[in-house]
């Protein structure tokens, strides 16, 4: 099958192009024909040695934990699905080895669930990784109806699902975004505010009693900030900074395959509660410009590869 792997850690430029077996089949693992795969910043961070000693790497490594496609074999048990199956997967493993971006994968049923019906693969490839991310954020925080939120990086990948999760949950959201992608915030139903200098004043006249939620999706500024935006009991977690645990109480959260809240998603996808937003297309043979793009940061929306 085809495939992009790299034998060594480095830049987009050590991913190739090339002819690998395609995947074994566990008893509790489907293979999956990949249309599409989406590309995440974890994917070049991993690609690039920095998470040695968290995640394991088995050279040569085929990256990628997202992908939308069609089930090609069954194992010896996987009840739920049958081949032809359209499903989705944040298919993250213990171990870095056969990912996303080639022909066929290899999927545990724990990590999957059947695709929205009313989306495409590559709408579909985005969503796994990242919506995971805003769910599980978002149930972390203890997020009621009636609080105020912010949401950090509102116009990202994580941040527009979280975005739209929580306005569906009832709360009042604000988001931090590029002055390009206020228009694009306020569609998804949040108030925006320019990240910078000046941010705790410009979020402190939208919301001057504080904010109940904070969700960190960028780092930086969004945790050095957060004593002076938190209301009185509010709570912060993050993906990007553990101070947000170890300093400020709250929660630091590193997403989890769930296949029971990747099919909720679905269902909300399928009832229009969520949008999904695409950056950018490429094809397998440009998967390292897809890499490359993701890498630059302040996309809107998701960078998909188009397999099959």
């Amino acid at each position: 099958m085809r495939a992009i792997a790299y034998e060594e850690f480095g830049s987009a430029d050590v991913l190739s192009l090339r002819d690998l077996p395609e995947p074994h089949i566990g008893p509790d693992t489907v293979v999956v024909k990949v249309i599409a795969a989406g590309v995440n910043p974890v994917d070049y961070k991993v690609r690039e040695g920095h998470l040695q000693g968290l995640i394991d790497v088995d050279l040569p490594a085929v990256p990628g934990w997202d992908v939308a496609g069609v089930v090609d074999k069954v194992g010896l048990d996987t009840p739920e699905l049958e081949v032809g199956d359209e499903v989705f997967a944040y298919a993250r493993k213990d171990v870095v080895s056969g990912g996303t971006l080639a022909e066929y994968v290899a999927v545990p049923v724990r990590t999957l669930a059947k695709k929205p019906s009313t989306i495409g693969f590559e709408e579909a490839a985005g969503v796994p990784l990242a919506g995971l991310t805003a769910l599980q954020t978002i149930r972390r925080s203890g997020l009621v109806a009636g609080q105020t939120v912010l949401v950090h990086a509102a116009a990202g990948g994580v941040g527009s699902f979280a975005v739209q999760l929580a306005v569906h949950a009832g709360a009042r959201v604000v988001g931090t975004a590029s002055e390009h992608n206020h228009d694009y915030v306020r569609s998804l139903g949040a108030e925006p505010v320019a990240y910078g200098d000046g941010l705790v004043e410009r979020a402190r006249a939208v919301a001057p009693g504080g904010f109940d939620v904070i969700l960190d999706y960028v780092g930086g500024e969004a945790v050095d900030t957060a004593p002076d935006l938190l209301a009185d009991g509010g709570r912060i977690v993050s993906i990007t900074d553990p101070r947000a645990r170890d300093e400020l109480g709250g929660a630091y959260v590193w997403v989890r395959p769930d296949a029971d809240a990747l099919a909720e998603l679905a269902t909300l996808i399928d009832q229009g509660v969520v949008k999904v937003e695409i950056a950018e297309v490429f094809d397998l043979e440009h998967a390292a410009d897809a890499h490359r793009t993701v890498e630059k940061g302040h996309t809107r929306g998701k960078v998909v590869v188009r397999i099959g």
